[in-house]
């Protein structure tokens, strides 16, 4: 190993099975619901926002394992409490305190793509 702590593939899998499932019934009901004639205007927006949650859980859950393996990694030096820019929390910290990768993202000064910045 190149001394980077690394997602294991199977575990994030299982991980996000159920929830793969789940996010497949959603997309499933929302196409079979749509009447004759209005398949795609009828059901497009509700798949989209279905996959998009499950993108955003994915993202997070693949985001929470990296910290988790870099925890364990002893060639990662841990930071002293409070050592980021202003006492302020970020990155990994933030992830461990539950606010998600993109207030992780935030925190750490990196913009925001998707709020157009």
């Amino acid at each position: 190993m190149d001394g980077r702590s690394k997602v294991d593939r199977d575990e994030l899998i299982r991980r996000m099975r159920s929830e793969f499932e789940k996010t497949m019934s959603e997309v499933t009901e929302a196409v079979n619901a749509a009447p004759d004639g209005h398949w795609i205007d009828a059901s497009e927006e509700r798949c989209r926002d279905v996959l998009g949650e499950f993108r955003r859980k994915a993202y997070e859950t693949a985001m929470q394992m990296k910290v988790e393996a870099t925890e364990t990694n002893v060639a990662f030096p841990p930071s002293p409490a409070g050592a980021s820019r202003g006492g302020q929390p970020h990155g990994a910290d933030v992830l461990r305190k539950g606010a998600g990768a993109a207030a992780a993202l935030r925190k750490s000064g990196r913009r925001d793509r998707s709020a157009g910045g």
